[in-house]
């Protein structure tokens, strides 16, 4: 008895406690309502009783059908002109494979992303004031998509077309996905690596507040568009940085999800809901998550369905049975998702399977869409993301609707174009099918007149990329000139000496503001400290606590218009800022200059699929690779010693790789690499090794050094003893450059060998320089050859060759081709160990004791030394013949 009279309180209870809720639903704002639910879980919680967070909604439309604005443009002549783009861009696919089979291509996936583009086009993508576009970035397999709506607007030919895939062979031919590159004045931005898309447009948008917070542009009226696969969000880089997006409150970002359930292969979650998986990791990284998973057309039978029985269903099957069924036809879908239950079965008694099939996903439905999008943009203090379901093959019918084998589709054949063209109503003749010709209206049709006038209001062409920056005035010279003047009896390291280089930059007149530092979580490791205080360190909303160390000189300063973009532990992260602040001249109009600090180790072989996109994007600035070389930083160990990245650095065009000893190199490099970069305007950027092994600086030895510092090479040291039989060439770089001094004293003053010391300061320089010339000469059937720049420094010189470095030997082999004698390279191959500079460099056979003896025992090859002699050399240099191999240990 007593249970029942507690059912029926809580009963009247439940009532009482609804009948309030609704009273507010009613009469209250909304965040009225989230204020008291607020209220009442924080006293349950404060008492003991937990909850679980509500990650997830049903399975259906976020914005309910009542809460729509009506769509604002003709629905049917956008229909007419999308069923054309459509067409177009099969039939680039399927034209380029029928004349070479196997050139590849993609159909399905525009086929699924048309309408979610389409609307964006027609309604939201804008160009701003002074060509400041919105920033999109395309998903890379739909490129085709992109290629066929700038052909109806004019921008493409139909010669271009016809050579998608086929660059080569005419100057209008199309790249296959996305690359600013090859199309410099089309894509802005490389899309088509699986993952990258996602961490660069979050820190794109990023870096447009940052740029707004620091007064370097008016303006921050650019949304940035994020168009992906759910596939693609696989991919660690894809949701490695969702949080960043939420903290900084980046309301100008929008993801849009286009979710066709399918990977490459197959469904991409077949047991489960990739979608709701989507909504809870987004809403848990604290984005704004609209979605977007069913048309029009399932409107009135979700008004139908009192008992919530669709919802129900929908919420329970999982994405293999959801493919399943837009792979079906009507009568498969009658019996296998409404037939399980009468009163469903009832519902959709008057639809004809044909009906049921048209049943249309949210990501294909205009209306839908629009009201996504508009609802996106207008939202203020969140990132949002817009999961839009959709089918992957939209339109092909057999020939690939929703199949796993859709996403290799590149032909189709007569009866798949005929279903092709009826489906979406294109006018084309049965008699013109089979040549698949493009279809394009005249120019006084309503049609085109339509889709150029959209474009009109919308401020002009995307996507479209001009470089709408000015040159810069060149930092003052007095920066560099100190450095050149070496430091005297104290002791530096190169990376002391570019944080003082890059703290001068800073305050200089002309370009200060400009300069970017980038960080990803050891400031004080670099010793860039003193820049905190300087410029401080950007935060969106400034510093909101009192540092712990705030009464240091050099404390923890963060601030709204800080200048140091320092952004905790992520390579990727600060490399995708890095490829925003280098690229600024093409989204912003103005150039800045980042310098992006990293440990050399976790450079290249962690981050090269985003360095290959900043030289694909045309990114300018400085990459500083600290604490580099694999013998030079003590105590670390195998995972931290770097002696690889600029055998990296070699594949990577436009990247210039430098690996300088001294503060008067580094000085030169980079007020060289700012003068290319941001006054003469050339498309390179840079990657430069520094360490934190102390030396005195020298002074630079000759003005006329300048030359060879830049093209990879000079002599930095002659010897004084000419008349020596014996002689020995010794090139260095980077710390490593302080074993082959001592070496070419060891030489000089114990065995009688005229030593001269050379500075490479890049082989990626002289292997560049020497492939070229080489190729030249070749091609101009040039017998008598032009010498390459290795020639020229060294065709009058004899003796013997000794090449070392703290990196692997095969940097140095890379060139030994053109050296007039045997090169010998010395180098780090094999793991790191941890230990100090003395016993690693010995371990890896790169010490001055070991130097000296390779260019003794080359010269007893040549017979200008005894074989008794050599041996000495080696018991007092202590080379112990059975010591084992660096490389294999």
């Amino acid at each position: 008895m007593a249970n029942n009279e507690n059912a029926e309180n809580y009963e009247v209870e439940n009532l009482e406690w609804l009948e309030s809720l609704r009273y507010v639903l009613e009469n209250e704002p909304e965040e009225r309502v989230q204020e008291l639910l607020e209220l009442l879980r924080n006293e349950a919680e404060r008492h003991g009783t937990s909850f679980i967070q509500p990650f997830n909604t049903p399975y259906i439309n976020t914005i309910p059908a009542e809460e729509e604005m009506a769509y604002p443009g003709d629905l049917e002549i956008e229909k007419k002109l999308l069923g054309m783009i459509r067409w177009n861009a099969m039939a680039m696919v399927v034209k380029a494979n029928k004349e070479d089979e196997g050139i590849g291509g993609h159909i399905s996936t525009y086929a699924s992303i048309a309408n979610l583009w389409e609307v964006g086009f027609n309604h939201f993508f804008k160009v701003h004031e002074n060509e400041k576009s919105d920033i999109i970035y395309f998903q890379g397999h739909a490129s085709p998509g992109v290629y066929a709506r700038a052909f109806l607007e004019g921008r493409l030919t139909e010669e271009q077309l016809l050579n998608f895939r086929h660059e080569l062979r005419s100057e209008k031919g199309l790249t296959s996905y996305p690359h600013p590159h090859l199309m410099p004045d089309f894509w802005s931005f490389p899309t088509v690596s699986m993952g990258l898309s996602p961490i660069m447009a979050i820190y794109q948008a990023r870096f447009n507040k940052y740029l707004k917070n620091r007064g370097l542009i008016d303006e921050d009226k650019q949304k940035v568009w994020t168009f992906l696969g759910d596939g693609e969000m696989d991919e660690p880089e894809s949701t490695g940085a969702l949080r960043i997006a939420a903290r900084d409150k980046l309301d100008n970002l929008i993801f849009v999800v286009n979710c066709n359930l399918q990977r490459l292969d197959g469904p991409v979650v077949g047991n489960g809901k990739v979608i709701q998986e989507l909504e809870a990791l987004f809403k848990g990284a604290g984005w704004n998550v609209i979605k977007v998973l069913w048309g029009r057309d399932w409107d009135p039978l979700f008004n139908q369905d009192e008992k919530g029985k669709i919802i129900k269903q929908l919420n329970e099957i999982p994405d293999g049975q959801l493919q399943k069924l837009a792979y079906s036809d009507g009568d498969y879908i009658r019996d296998e998702f409404f037939g399980k239950d009468e009163e469903l079965k009832e519902l959709v008694s008057n639809y004809s399977d044909r009906e049921l099939q048209r049943l249309k996903r949210g990501g294909h439905d205009p209306v839908k869409i629009y009201n996504a999008y508009r609802t996106a943009t207008e939202h203020k203090g969140q990132p949002t993301v817009i999961l839009a379901q959709t089918i992957k093959g939209y339109g092909q019918g057999d020939a690939g609707e929703a199949s796993n084998v859709t996403h290799q589709q590149k032909k189709l054949d007569k009866e798949a174009l005929r279903h092709f063209r009826d489906r979406f109503k294109v006018a084309i003749s049965d008699e013109d099918l089979e040549e698949i010709p493009f279809v394009k209206p005249d120019k006084g049709s309503i049609e085109m007149k339509y889709l150029l006038q959209k474009r009109q209001e919308a401020g002009g062409n995307i996507p479209q990329r001009k470089d709408k920056s000015d040159r810069i005035k060149e930092p003052d010279e007095a920066i560099f000139e100190d450095f050149l003047k070496g430091s005297g009896d104290e002791e530096a390291a190169t990376t002391m000496v570019m944080i003082q280089l890059l703290g001068k930059l800073l305050k200089d007149d002309n370009i200060g503001k400009l300069v970017i530092p980038i960080i990803p979580d050891e400031s004080r490791t670099f010793g860039m400290e003193s820049l905190f205080r300087q410029v401080g360190i950007y935060a969106s909303g400034g510093q909101q606590y009192e540092p712990v160390d705030k009464e240091s000189l050099l404390y923890y300063r963060e601030a709204k218009d800080g200048a140091i973009l320092e952004e905790g532990i992520t390579e990727a992260g600060c490399i995708s800022e890095f490829i925003a602040a280098g690229t600024a001249n093409y989204t912003h109009g103005i150039n800045t200059i980042p310098f992006y600090f990293f440990y050399s180790m976790f450079g290249f072989q962690r981050i090269g699929d985003l360095i290959w996109a900043a030289a694909d994007a045309g990114a300018k600035g400085f990459l500083i690779g600290g604490i580099s070389g694999r013998a030079s930083m003590p105590g670390e160990g195998l995972q931290h010693q770097d002696g690889q990245s600029h055998a990296y650095a070699m594949a990577f065009p436009r990247l210039m790789a430098y690996d300088p000893a001294f503060a008067f190199e580094l000085a030169v490099i980079v007020q060289d690499g700012i003068k290319r970069m941001y006054v003469e305007k050339e498309n390179i950027f840079y990657y430069i090794t520094v360490g934190n092994d102390t030396y005195k600086m020298p002074e630079m030895p000759d003005e006329e050094n300048r030359k060879g510092i830049l093209k990879g090479m000079y002599r930095f040291r002659k010897s004084s003893n000419k008349k020596r039989k014996r002689k020995a060439h010794l090139f260095g770089s980077g710390a490593i450059m302080t074993q082959v001094l001592k070496a070419a004293d060891l030489l000089e003053e114990e065995y009688k060998v005229s030593a001269d010391v050379w500075s490479i300061t890049s082989y990626k320089a002289l292997y560049d320089d020497a492939i070229d010339v080489e190729r030249k000469n070749r091609l101009h059937a040039q017998l008598n050859e032009q010498p390459n720049y290795i020639q020229e420094c060294l065709q009058e010189e004899e003796g013997v060759f000794i090449a070392v470095s703290d990196y692997l030997k095969v940097l140095p082999e890379s060139i030994d081709k053109w050296f007039p004698g045997k090169l010998t390279a010395l180098g780090t191959d094999g793991f790191g160990r941890s230990d100090n500079r003395e016993h690693l460099r010995e371990f890896f056979e790169v010490d001055y004791h070991h130097i000296a003896f390779a260019a003794l025992y080359d010269l007893a090859g040549k017979g200008q030394l005894e074989l008794e002699e050599l041996k000495q050399a080696a018991k007092d240099l202590g080379i112990d013949p059975d010591k084992a191999n660096p490389r294999a240990s």
